[in-house]
C-alpha cells in the first residue's frame, strides 16, 4: 500500500509515503521532534491502556495489550532520559490534527468500534514506523540514529500486533478493506504539512 523512500522497508498499512517535506522539517528541528516523540509514546500506552480499560471480559486482548503499554513506557522513560542528557524537559506542544481527525474516523457501535480502534492504533504506528526509519538514515545525530534504529523492531511489532488482534476476530477481507479506508484518510491528514515539526506532522 505504500512506496517508500529509498532504503526505507515498505510498510504495508499506509496508502502514501511520507514525502521529502517533512523529514527536512523534522531534521531541522530534533529536538523539538523529539519532545513530540516522547508524547507520542506516552500516547500510545495510554490508548492501549484505554482499549484494556474499554473491554475489561477480554482476558486475550488484555494479555497482548498490557506488555505493549508497559514497552511504550518503556520508550517514553528512553526518550525522557536522553531529552534531559541534553538539558530538554518534557514541555506541552500544540498538537497537530492528526490523532484527533483519526479518533473521529472510528465507528460508535460495536463491533465496528472495536475493529476500527484496532486500526487507527495499527496505522499511527505503522507511520511512527516509518518516520523514525527515515530518522535512523538521514539524522546526522549519531545519537539520534542509535535511538530511532533501536526502536524500529518494536513498532514493526506493535503494529503487527494490532493487525493480529484484528485477524482474530474479523474475517480477513473486511479487515483489509476497512484498513484501506482509513489509512486513505491517514495518508490525506499528512498530504499538507503542519507548521511545526510533530512525528505526525
Amino acid at each position: 500500500m505504500s512506496t517508500p523512500a529509498a532504503g526505507v522497508a515498505r510498510v504495508r498499512w499506509l496508502a502514501a509515503p511520507t514525502g521529502p517535506g517533512w523529514l527536512e522539517q523534522a531534521l531541522a528541528h530534533p529536538l523539538e521532534l523529539l519532545i513530540d516523540h516522547a508524547h507520542c509514546e506516552r500516547k500510545a500506552a495510554g490508548v492501549a491502556l484505554q482499549l484494556m480499560f474499554r473491554y475489561p471480559s477480554d482476558e486475550a486482548l488484555a494479555a497482548a495489550l498490557s506488555p505493549l503499554a508497559r514497552e511504550e513506557l518503556e520508550h517514553f522513560e528512553q526518550v525522557l532520559a536522553l531529552l534531559g542528557r541534553r538539558g530538554e524537559a518534557l514541555r506541552p506542544l500544540a498538537a497537530p490534527p492528526y490523532g484527533a481527525a483519526l479518533a473521529r474516523l472510528v465507528r460508535r457501535q460495536e463491533p465496528e468500534r472495536m475493529l476500527d480502534s484496532f486500526l487507527v492504533a495499527g496505522l499511527i504506528e505503522a507511520r511512527s514506523h516509518e518516520r523514525m526509519a527515515l530518522l535512523a538514515a538521514h539524522s546526522p545525530d549519531p545519537e539520534l540514529q542509535e535511538l530511532y534504529g533501536e526502536l524500529l523492531a518494536s513498532e514493526a511489532r506493535h503494529f503487527g500486533l494490532y493487525w493480529v488482534l484484528c485477524e482474530r476476530r474479523w474475517p480477513r477481507p473486511a479487515v483489509v478493506e476497512r484498513l484501506e479506508e482509513l489509512a486513505c484518510h491517514e495518508a490525506e491528514l499528512l498530504a499538507r504539512l503542519h507548521p511545526q515539526p510533530r512525528m505526525h506532522s
